[in-house]
């Protein structure tokens, strides 16, 4: 070897080296790529199911499961490029996964290749959430009534269903829970964990089936020189809804949409909107409800009329076509107002969708 010629320090071989000054040998005897422990623990809620991630609880599963615990304590060289990762996983019990692992790497540009074997054991804990509703926690109390009569069941149905996608979101609040529930004179009461929750469920009934919602606050105790309050959301869903026919300053009108204050009118009889306040449709008289509406093909028409089946008893009737009425249409909404049948222009809670402003 030449005097001044570069050498590995630890046995002396002369060149390619590492920037270590190492051979590959002697580099490969004193790198590892990885490590990882024999067990890893995980925490599962004995109620729900959801899992303990670093303090955060969500749904994890299978192999998604698996590869979040494996890459979270899997330990690798971080001079390492061009990772790759192979997981096999097999039940070996209940509370019990073993996990064989493969990983590959490159480091000062040789390969590298580990095989490791671990178990993932899991043990029984209780979320903060089912920790929360065991104790009977909560925050808020929401009140589902109806302006001036009782809300039937299939009402209270559609209004509850509407909580359902707050509650099942992934990055959802561990205090969005419901604590109680029950039926009271005129509607329904619904616990929740959340004061937050209420307001966001009753911003959500508003935008969906118009309606008025009142808080209250309620002093239950003092923290730190702060009030702890509990807050009391009443919602009161309007007589009518989305599509209705109502009577309102002798005219009849659809409703067509909500409003921040009340509610949007189309006029059944000639091409006019209209904005009415909340205190203005106290009076209003609903004349034919939407689920009452029918959906009719057209036999015969000319410019101003149509016939069709009644669906009532399936004889012929003329009525007069809507505003709206486009030559292409050959179906029209009616409804039975008064003693006879009249058509309705569209709007669009006929397709499902609402014509707020």
């Amino acid at each position: 070897m030449a005097l001044g010629a570069a050498f590995c320090v630890v046995c002396g071989d002369p060149p390619p080296l590492t920037s270590t000054r190492l051979c590959e040998s002697c580099f490969r005897t004193r790198t590892q790529l990885s490590s990882l422990p024999a067990t890893l623990q995980v925490e599962r809620c004995s109620r729900c199911g959801v899992i303990n991630d670093s303090g955060q609880w969500g749904r994890l599963e299978g192999a998604e499961l698996y590869e979040r615990w494996v890459r979270s304590a899997l330990d690798v060289d971080e001079r390492a490029l061009k990772l790759g990762l192979a997981l096999h996983s097999e039940v070996v019990d209940e509370r019990n996964v073993r996990i064989s692992v493969q990983i590959d790497g490159s480091i000062e540009e040789l390969a590298f290749k580990d095989e490791h074997e671990t178990i993932l054991r899991t043990s029984d804990s209780v979320c903060p959430t089912c920790s929360r509703i065991a104790g009977s926690y909560f925050e808020a109390t929401v009140q589902l009534r109806s302006s001036g009569r009782r809300l039937d069941a299939e009402e209270l149905t559609e209004l509850r269903a509407t909580l359902e996608p707050l509650l099942n979101k992934e990055d959802t609040d561990p205090l969005f829970f419901v604590s109680k529930e029950g039926e009271v004179t005129g509607g329904t009461d619904i616990v929740l964990g959340s004061k937050a929750l209420a307001r966001i469920w009753g911003r959500t009934l508003i935008q969906r089936f118009g309606g008025q919602t009142k808080e209250t606050q309620t002093v239950v105790g003092h923290r730190d020189g702060l009030d702890i309050t509990r807050l009391t959301l009443l919602y009161r869903k309007p007589a009518f809804s989305l599509g209705d026919v109502v009577r309102w300053r002798k005219e009849h009108w659809r409703l067509a949409g909500w409003q921040k204050d009340g509610a949007l009118l189309l006029g059944l009889h000639r091409n006019h909107r209209t904005g009415v306040k909340w205190r203005d449709l106290e009076s209003t008289h609903v004349e034919c409800r939407m689920a009452d509406q029918h959906l009719v093909d057209l036999v015969n028409r000319d410019n101003t009329a149509g016939e069709f089946l009644d669906p009532h008893d399936w004889q012929m009737r003329e009525v007069l076509l809507p505003y709206d009425f486009s030559p292409t249409d050959n179906s029209i909404r009616i409804a039975f107002i008064g003693d006879g049948w009249v058509a309705l222009p569209h709007i669009g809670a006929d397709d499902g969708a609402d014509e707020d402003e």
